[in-house]
């Protein structure tokens, strides 16, 4: 394939199921200034990412939708995407990090990291540290980070920060979406003034498959709730479009978005002074630091 260049390019991870995929289908479909913005999805599997690129051009009726492939689970991978991504892009407009997943038991990395917070905050933190020149050579540009609700209850041990001495589902999930918003709230404050906004979302309780790793006892109690209260993932994809593409959102950066409103972050989320901690040892753990 050939480079492409002068498009706007949106990049979603996490784009071959749920809110992901909705939002792909929905933001290929809309037209910008009388042409459509270049979706790229992310997924794990080739087959399946194969399928929903095409299910996706199907449904939104655009064929400028392309795919790339990464693990999150590996910081080289997420590497890999990235120069995959620099080779065939020359910019790259909005970037929404929703690629995320939750594990019933204490799983590392092959960098040794506990596999929860890896997958849904290393891998925003270094995959938009390795595309950030191309977001900002884009500006007015975005960055969207999809968080949960579950932040407000999230701790953040820095002696013990991979759950060594004690894994709990809930605590490594409410960790990682933690690590989302004080990186958002990070992220927006270093790029005052370059254009680009930062922002992260709860995109609502949402009928998707990131619980199939929940512990099995916890299944049969997700059900009624899931039949009663989850909004579906075309509902949450639309907060990611929301975010991602909203005019009415043009400059506003380093905040927190529910039911398309701004709310302040719950918990430990508006505490910066953690949220710096948090970055130095980000920036180590995926060397993009030095080390100590």
């Amino acid at each position: 394939m050939s480079k492409v260049v002068g498009e706007q390019v949106v990049l979603i991870t996490g784009a071959t199921s749920g809110i992901g995929y909705e939002a792909a289908i929905a933001i290929a479909a809309e037209r910008h200034d009388g042409l459509g913005r270049r979706v790229v999805i992310v997924g794990r599997s080739p087959e399946k990412t194969a399928r929903c690129l095409a299910e996706i051009r199907a449904a939104s009726g655009s064929d400028r939708v392309d795919s790339l492939l990464c693990d999150f689970e590996s910081l080289a991978s997420v590497r890999a995407l990235a120069a995959s991504f620099r080779e065939r892009y020359d910019r790259l407009d909005v970037l929404i990090n929703n690629a995320g997943t939750v594990y019933d038991r204490r799983k590392l990395t092959p960098e040794g990291y506990e596999a929860t917070f890896a997958v849904n905050h290393l891998g925003y933190f270094l995959l938009t540290h390795l595309l950030l020149d191309l977001v900002r050579r884009s500006a007015p540009a975005r960055i969207v980070n999809v968080s949960s609700i579950g932040h407000a209850s999230g701790t953040m041990n820095f002696d013990d920060l991979h759950f060594e001495r004690g894994y709990q589902v809930m605590r490594a999930y409410h960790r990682s979406k933690l690590g989302n918003v004080l990186f958002t709230r990070e992220l927006a404050r270093r790029l005052q003034g370059t254009g680009v906004t930062v922002t992260c979302l709860h995109p609502g309780v949402v009928a998707t498959g990131i619980w199939d790793h929940a512990p099995k006892w916890a299944l049969p109690l997700l059900w009624l709730p899931r039949r009663l209260f989850f909004i579906s993932a075309k509902d949450g994809g639309a907060r990611l479009v929301h975010a991602g593409t909203d005019p009415a959102l043009d400059g506003v950066t380093g905040v927190y978005l529910t039911d398309f409103q701004v709310k302040p972050p719950g918990g430990l989320g508006q505490d910066d002074a953690i949220g710096a901690r948090l970055w130095a040892l980000s920036e180590q753990m995926t060397g993009l630091g030095p080390a100590t």
